[in-house]
């Protein structure tokens, strides 16, 4: 255990009490290694949000066991206390736990408070080792932000006044995925202002994913042309037109040799060329896509790099995210191939993807129950959690929202519509991160989640349906301040004559909040016959009629903040036995069945290959049975496109805000 953990964990002693209140203004409970621990050793941690919610939640599984003499939910429960003035919490309360304080600057005294809030929760554990071995006295502002940067980011500005030297560390960001907090990222930009990298918009660069990768797309192109490249008229219209170029040096050592891992892990796409100098080196030739060969070679090098990198099973949400991100851009190339060379390479992908699945559903039986109450300030986690911070983005000023809900698109769907969007309509930018769905990935469970608001325990009984939607979205945003007149919910938009009544409907100046269902690719799910590549063929010819840029354009003309994301993904799955069992199971999945109790639960004949994962916030009398691996309750040797399981492809989905690029972007 690390000193960071020993540090706040020795504020909880096991047996002391029943029943604790930390203040908690930084959110340290909300970690998800100190959520394991505290679980572990008898503890549940439960943020008040929501003060009935909280009182139905400790009356119900706890207080009630507790004055019977039982052990109820948990042996104690901490009541996670964000607010800085106590009273403000019910008197009982008060009168019956124990109470820590906790907070970064009673933890880290010598930094400035300010600046390290700033740091993202999953970087707290390395920056407490840090400030441990190498903070000798208390330090400034200024001289905190040096403190992050040397030892926590591994980044020295005064040390990058060259852009070999820049574009090195900028370049090794992006290849760990890390962007620097904005305050750090204008503090950089600051020190770099008098230098030859002054024109730069370096704060820009180091705080955004998306507006690096575009950078760099960018001068990738112009580096293959000035070195006798011709590049396909649809990347340069995407690339050099639609974005500011600037000159990396590519082919300096330190940097050639990141450049080649991007490519391999999706982090930047190949150019199409046209044509390729025989005398091109090979580490740029992968960077230049001029035959389907060459594109082979690409992923057959991308399935090699992911297999070398799953997560490991201490990895967070985010690692998981992360591989999810790091698959879909490999799943999305190989049916990119044409069918003899993506014949050629689907065994290693399916057994890559197996062993990403058997990870993960280790990971999921540890792990997924924190989920729930980890932080949303900066990112959803889970889908029930995007709600709320939509409502955190209009306090922050985002005045006007639309969120579209792509029902059933998996990440590797986002991708092909993204690289579609790219070409089409280079002035759109993303930027892209992901969530996980409720388990089961059943759209009247995890969708249903994402437009209430809530756990699925708590809409238990419309769990099978997905009819309460509208008055589910309507209460969120009534609670969060606006009026009915002023919240929008549309679903089944999937063609663009549908558009004209939505641009109506949004028309409406009362409008603030809209919430819309996109579920054609749910559609195609349901009826493809070719597997997801035959399905990626059908998402190109539904994006070329322009729903997907003419929705986009329409939300952002009217001023509406757009946002992506979906309720569930879809695998390829096999038949492993149709369950022919009547009316004792409630919901009928391909890859899920749920049943009302375990003694119905347990009636699946044995030589189906299946297990049992109930997970966090399911109503009591609400069990999945889950198909084993990749496998359908569909007849064996069938094989369907499906959703329900466990799988990275089912269960971790995008989250993407889209906007247009700004007019001093622009070449």
């Amino acid at each position: 255990m690390t000193s960071w953990m020993e540090r706040i964990l020795q504020a909880f002693p096991e047996d002391l009490s029943q029943f604790w209140i930390a203040r908690d203004p930084d959110n340290l409970l909300l970690d998800e290694n100190i959520l394991r621990v505290l679980r572990e050793r008898g503890f549940e941690v439960l943020p008040f949000e929501d003060s009935i919610a909280f009182r139905v939640e400790y009356e119900e599984r706890y207080r009630d066991a507790w004055d019977r003499g039982a052990e109820g939910a948990s042996k104690a429960l901490v009541l996670q206390f964000q607010g800085a003035d106590l009273n403000f919490l019910p008197w009982d309360y008060l009168r019956h736990a124990r109470r820590v304080d906790l907070s970064l600057a009673d933890l880290m005294p010598k930094l400035n408070a300010s600046v390290i809030r700033q740091i993202d929760s999953t970087d707290l554990e390395r920056l407490f080792a840090a400030y441990n071995s190498h903070a000798s006295q208390v330090l400034g502002e200024s001289m905190t932000k040096e403190f992050l940067l040397t030892h926590l980011f591994e980044v020295n500005p005064h040390l990058m006044r060259k852009p070999e030297t820049f574009w090195r560390g900028a370049l090794g960001l992006l290849y760990r995925g890390v962007v620097l907090p904005p305050v750090l990222a204008q503090y950089v930009a600051k020190i770099l202002t008098d230098t030859v990298l002054g024109s730069l918009p370096v704060e820009g660069l180091l705080s955004s994913k998306s507006a690096m990768a575009r950078t760099v797309q960018a001068a990738w192109g112009r580096f293959l042309e000035e070195r006798g490249v011709e590049i396909e008229q649809a990347d340069v219209d995407s690339g050099l037109q639609a974005t500011k170029v600037v000159d990396i040096p590519f082919d300096h050592a330190d940097i050639r040799v990141i450049v080649d891992t991007l490519f391999l892990e999706g982090a930047l796409q190949p150019v199409n060329a046209r044509t390729v100098p025989a005398t091109l080196p090979d580490w740029i030739r992968l960077g230049a896509i001029q035959s389907p060969t060459s594109l082979r070679d690409l992923v057959e090098g991308g399935i090699r790099s992911m297999a070398a990198r799953l997560p490991e099973p201490k990895a967070t949400h985010r690692d998981w995210t992360d591989a999810a991100r790091r698959l879909a851009e490999t799943i999305h190339r190989l049916h990119e191939l044409p069918s003899e060379d993506a014949a050629a390479l689907r065994p290693a992908m399916r057994a890559l993807q197996l062993d990403v699945d058997t990870r993960l559903r280790e990971w999921v039986q540890k792990r997924y129950q924190d989920l729930p109450s980890l932080p949303v300030a900066k990112a959803p986690v889970m889908v029930h959690h995007v709600p709320r911070y939509l409502s955190m983005r209009r306090n922050a000023g985002e005045e006007m929202i639309a969120l579209l809900v792509f029902d059933g698109m998996a990440l590797d769907q986002w991708v092909q519509i993204r690289e579609y969007l790219s070409a089409r309509a280079p002035d759109f930018t993303t930027e892209e991160s992901g969530c996980f769905a409720w388990l089961p990935s059943l759209t009247s469970v995890s969708r249903q989640a994402l437009f209430s608001g809530l756990r699925p325990r708590e809409f238990q009984a419309s769990i099978e349906t997905t009819a309460q939607e509208p008055s589910l979205w309507n209460r969120f945003w009534m609670e969060n301040g606006l009026r009915p007149a002023e919240v929008l919910y549309r679903k089944a938009i999937k063609r663009t004559e549908q558009l004209p009544d939505l641009e109506a409907a949004i028309s409406s100046p009362s409008i603030k909040v809209a919430g819309i269902v996109v579920d054609m690719i749910d559609e195609l799910v349901h009826g493809a016959m070719l597997g997801k590549r035959g399905l990626s063929g059908q998402i190109r010819e539904w994006c070329e009629t322009g729903f997907v840029e003419k929705l986009l354009n329409l939300l952002i003309s009217r001023g509406f903040q757009v946002y992506v994301t979906a309720d569930h993904g879809n695998v390829d799955a096999d038949g492993i036995g149709r369950l022919n069992q009547g009316v004792i199971s409630e919901l009928k999945g391909e890859r899920v069945r749920t049943y009302r109790n375990e003694t119905l639960a347990g009636s699946v004949p044995s030589n189906i290959e299946a297990f049992a994962f109930g997970g966090p916030g399911l109503p009591p009398d609400f069990l999945p049975l889950y198909a084993s691996g990749r496998g359908a309750f569909v007849p064996i040797g069938q094989q369907v496109v499906a959703h329900g399981g466990m799988s990275v492809e089912e269960l971790i989905v995008p989250f993407v805000k889209i906007g247009i690029r700004k007019e001093e972007d622009a070449a």
